[in-house]
Protein backbone atom coordinates (compact mmCIF):
# COMPACT_ATOMS: atom_id res chain seq x y z
CA UNK A 1 0.00 0.00 0.00
CA UNK A 2 1.18 3.43 -0.75
CA UNK A 3 0.28 4.97 2.33
CA UNK A 4 2.23 2.71 4.84
CA UNK A 5 5.05 3.05 2.44
CA UNK A 6 4.84 6.54 2.53
CA UNK A 7 4.40 6.19 6.47
CA UNK A 8 0.74 8.63 6.35
CA UNK A 9 -0.15 8.10 10.11
CA UNK A 10 -4.13 9.24 11.59
CA UNK A 11 -4.32 13.22 11.43
CA UNK A 12 -3.43 15.44 8.83
CA UNK A 13 -1.07 15.08 5.74
CA UNK A 14 0.05 17.91 3.56
CA UNK A 15 0.81 17.46 0.35
CA UNK A 16 2.85 20.50 -1.16
CA UNK A 17 5.28 20.77 -4.63
CA UNK A 18 4.00 20.75 -8.12
CA UNK A 19 3.45 17.47 -10.75
CA UNK A 20 0.43 15.59 -8.84
CA UNK A 21 -1.00 17.21 -5.67
CA UNK A 22 -4.62 16.43 -5.86
CA UNK A 23 -4.16 13.13 -7.90
CA UNK A 24 -2.20 11.86 -4.52
CA UNK A 25 -4.79 12.80 -2.24
CA UNK A 26 -7.18 11.05 -4.03
CA UNK A 27 -5.17 7.75 -4.46
CA UNK A 28 -4.19 7.84 -0.98
CA UNK A 29 -7.61 8.44 -0.10
CA UNK A 30 -9.15 6.22 -1.70
CA UNK A 31 -7.05 3.72 -0.05
CA UNK A 32 -7.20 4.84 3.46
CA UNK A 33 -10.87 4.66 3.11
CA UNK A 34 -11.47 0.98 1.36
CA UNK A 35 -11.55 -0.58 4.86
CA UNK A 36 -14.55 1.97 5.59
CA UNK A 37 -11.80 3.98 7.91
CA UNK A 38 -13.23 7.92 7.40
CA UNK A 39 -11.16 10.28 4.93
CA UNK A 40 -11.64 13.80 4.39
CA UNK A 41 -9.90 15.60 1.89
CA UNK A 42 -9.31 19.30 1.90
CA UNK A 43 -7.83 22.41 0.99
CA UNK A 44 -5.73 25.52 2.25
CA UNK A 45 -5.20 27.09 -1.46
CA UNK A 46 -7.53 25.81 -4.10
CA UNK A 47 -8.02 22.72 -5.95
CA UNK A 48 -10.64 21.31 -8.34
CA UNK A 49 -13.31 18.84 -7.05
CA UNK A 50 -13.04 15.29 -6.94
CA UNK A 51 -15.13 13.55 -9.84
CA UNK A 52 -17.01 11.02 -7.92
CA UNK A 53 -16.14 12.23 -4.56
CA UNK A 54 -19.01 13.90 -2.95
CA UNK A 55 -18.04 18.27 -1.69
CA UNK A 56 -19.29 18.73 1.29
CA UNK A 57 -19.51 22.86 1.48
CA UNK A 58 -21.55 23.14 4.86
CA UNK A 59 -20.44 23.29 8.44
CA UNK A 60 -19.47 19.86 10.84
CA UNK A 61 -22.91 18.35 10.97
CA UNK A 62 -22.96 17.99 7.41
CA UNK A 63 -19.50 16.60 6.86
CA UNK A 64 -20.13 14.16 10.28
CA UNK A 65 -23.65 13.46 7.79
CA UNK A 66 -22.03 12.69 5.02
CA UNK A 67 -19.15 10.72 6.67
CA UNK A 68 -22.16 8.05 7.58
CA UNK A 69 -23.19 7.64 4.37
CA UNK A 70 -19.55 7.04 2.63
CA UNK A 71 -16.23 6.93 4.13
CA UNK A 72 -14.37 9.51 1.78
CA UNK A 73 -15.37 12.84 1.08
CA UNK A 74 -14.19 16.13 -0.03
CA UNK A 75 -14.36 18.93 2.53
CA UNK A 76 -14.60 22.72 0.61
CA UNK A 77 -16.31 25.72 -0.17
CA UNK A 78 -17.28 26.76 -3.72
CA UNK A 79 -14.76 29.67 -5.37
CA UNK A 80 -15.26 31.75 -8.59
CA UNK A 81 -16.83 31.05 -11.45
CA UNK A 82 -14.57 28.46 -12.99
CA UNK A 83 -15.63 25.56 -10.97
CA UNK A 84 -12.82 25.57 -8.32
CA UNK A 85 -12.78 24.90 -4.67
CA UNK A 86 -10.85 26.53 -1.52
CA UNK A 87 -11.00 25.86 2.11
CA UNK A 88 -13.77 24.50 4.41
CA UNK A 89 -15.05 27.06 6.57
CA UNK A 90 -14.80 23.78 8.94
CA UNK A 91 -11.17 24.66 11.05
CA UNK A 92 -8.86 21.61 9.98
CA UNK A 93 -8.86 20.77 14.02
CA UNK A 94 -12.48 19.87 13.83
CA UNK A 95 -11.91 18.12 10.32
CA UNK A 96 -9.68 15.63 12.11
CA UNK A 97 -11.87 15.05 15.06
CA UNK A 98 -14.13 13.97 12.51
CA UNK A 99 -12.23 11.30 10.15
CA UNK A 100 -9.12 9.37 10.71
CA UNK A 101 -7.22 10.88 8.37
CA UNK A 102 -7.74 14.36 6.53
CA UNK A 103 -5.10 14.87 3.74
CA UNK A 104 -4.43 18.18 2.42
CA UNK A 105 -3.85 19.92 -0.58
CA UNK A 106 -1.21 23.29 1.10
CA UNK A 107 0.30 24.45 -2.20
CA UNK A 108 -0.55 25.89 -6.01
CA UNK A 109 1.91 25.60 -8.27
CA UNK A 110 -0.06 26.46 -11.56
CA UNK A 111 -0.12 23.22 -13.47
CA UNK A 112 3.40 22.71 -13.12
CA UNK A 113 5.83 20.14 -12.42
CA UNK A 114 8.39 22.24 -10.24
CA UNK A 115 7.80 25.13 -7.09
CA UNK A 116 9.64 28.00 -5.75
CA UNK A 117 7.78 29.14 -2.83
CA UNK A 118 6.84 32.60 -1.59
CA UNK A 119 7.14 33.96 2.01
CA UNK A 120 3.34 32.76 2.97
CA UNK A 121 3.46 29.35 1.17
CA UNK A 122 2.96 26.69 1.65
CA UNK A 123 -0.06 27.13 3.96
CA UNK A 124 0.49 23.81 5.79
CA UNK A 125 -1.99 23.96 8.67
CA UNK A 126 -0.31 23.45 12.30
CA UNK A 127 -2.24 20.22 12.99
CA UNK A 128 -0.12 18.41 9.88
CA UNK A 129 2.24 15.56 11.69
CA UNK A 130 3.76 14.74 8.16
CA UNK A 131 4.40 16.90 4.81
CA UNK A 132 4.99 15.23 1.27
CA UNK A 133 6.86 17.41 -1.55
CA UNK A 134 5.57 16.49 -5.29
CA UNK A 135 8.09 16.89 -7.53
CA UNK A 136 6.70 16.49 -11.69
CA UNK A 137 10.14 14.64 -13.89
CA UNK A 138 8.39 15.95 -16.39
CA UNK A 139 10.17 19.33 -15.64
CA UNK A 140 13.65 17.98 -16.04
CA UNK A 141 15.67 19.00 -18.69
CA UNK A 142 13.37 22.15 -19.15
CA UNK A 143 14.45 25.64 -18.69
CA UNK A 144 14.10 26.45 -15.06
CA UNK A 145 11.94 29.29 -16.54
CA UNK A 146 9.10 26.94 -18.39
CA UNK A 147 9.40 23.96 -15.80
CA UNK A 148 8.66 26.22 -12.29
CA UNK A 149 6.39 27.95 -10.60
CA UNK A 150 8.16 31.25 -9.48
CA UNK A 151 10.89 30.65 -11.47
CA UNK A 152 13.01 33.45 -11.07
CA UNK A 153 13.08 32.28 -6.82
CA UNK A 154 13.71 28.65 -8.20
CA UNK A 155 16.35 30.21 -9.58
CA UNK A 156 17.82 32.16 -7.09
CA UNK A 157 17.71 29.26 -4.37
CA UNK A 158 19.45 26.93 -6.90
CA UNK A 159 22.39 29.97 -7.30
CA UNK A 160 21.80 29.57 -11.23
CA UNK A 161 19.88 31.41 -13.88
CA UNK A 162 16.65 30.96 -15.06
CA UNK A 163 17.28 29.54 -18.88
CA UNK A 164 19.17 26.78 -16.82
CA UNK A 165 18.10 23.21 -17.31
CA UNK A 166 16.67 22.08 -14.39
CA UNK A 167 18.70 19.14 -13.33
CA UNK A 168 18.12 16.60 -10.33
CA UNK A 169 21.19 18.78 -8.83
CA UNK A 170 19.31 21.66 -9.49
CA UNK A 171 16.10 20.17 -7.86
CA UNK A 172 17.94 19.32 -4.75
CA UNK A 173 19.91 22.51 -4.19
CA UNK A 174 16.03 24.23 -4.04
CA UNK A 175 14.53 21.46 -1.81
CA UNK A 176 17.08 21.20 0.53
CA UNK A 177 17.58 25.56 0.49
CA UNK A 178 13.37 25.61 1.47
CA UNK A 179 13.38 22.78 3.66
CA UNK A 180 9.27 21.69 3.66
CA UNK A 181 9.08 17.98 3.17
CA UNK A 182 9.28 15.30 5.37
CA UNK A 183 9.70 13.16 1.81
CA UNK A 184 9.77 13.59 -1.79
CA UNK A 185 7.37 12.02 -4.57
CA UNK A 186 8.95 12.42 -8.17
CA UNK A 187 5.76 11.73 -10.11
CA UNK A 188 5.49 11.45 -13.71
CA UNK A 189 8.49 8.83 -13.75
CA UNK A 190 7.44 6.85 -16.51
CA UNK A 191 10.32 5.48 -18.38
CA UNK A 192 13.77 3.99 -17.17
CA UNK A 193 15.17 6.96 -17.78
CA UNK A 194 12.65 9.19 -15.77
CA UNK A 195 13.58 6.47 -12.64
CA UNK A 196 17.04 7.09 -13.39
CA UNK A 197 17.14 10.68 -12.65
CA UNK A 198 14.78 10.47 -9.89
CA UNK A 199 17.62 8.62 -8.43
CA UNK A 200 20.02 10.90 -8.68
CA UNK A 201 17.71 13.39 -7.17
CA UNK A 202 17.50 10.72 -4.36
CA UNK A 203 21.58 10.70 -4.09
CA UNK A 204 21.43 14.55 -3.40
CA UNK A 205 19.02 14.49 -0.31
CA UNK A 206 18.81 13.01 2.57
CA UNK A 207 15.35 12.61 2.91
CA UNK A 208 13.18 9.48 1.39
CA UNK A 209 12.04 10.08 -2.34
CA UNK A 210 9.52 7.77 -3.95
CA UNK A 211 9.31 7.90 -7.85
CA UNK A 212 6.58 6.14 -10.10
CA UNK A 213 3.71 6.95 -12.09
CA UNK A 214 0.27 8.24 -9.69
CA UNK A 215 -1.64 7.81 -12.65
CA UNK A 216 -0.58 4.38 -13.12
CA UNK A 217 -0.11 3.07 -9.58
CA UNK A 218 3.32 2.65 -9.81
CA UNK A 219 5.24 4.44 -7.02
CA UNK A 220 8.68 2.86 -5.54
CA UNK A 221 11.28 3.97 -2.87
CA UNK A 222 14.20 4.77 -4.92
CA UNK A 223 16.53 6.51 -1.99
Amino acid sequence: MLAESLGIRPGVTAVIGGGGKTTLLRVLGEELSRAGTPVILATTTKFLPFPGIETVSGGERELAEALSRRPLVCAASPWGAGGKLTASRVPVGTLAALAAFVLVEADGSAGLPMKAHAPHEPVIPPESGRTILMVGASGFGKPIRAAAHRPGLYAQLAGCGADEPLTPEIAARVILAESLGDEIIVNQSETPEAMETARRLAENLPLPVFAGSLRRGEIVCVS
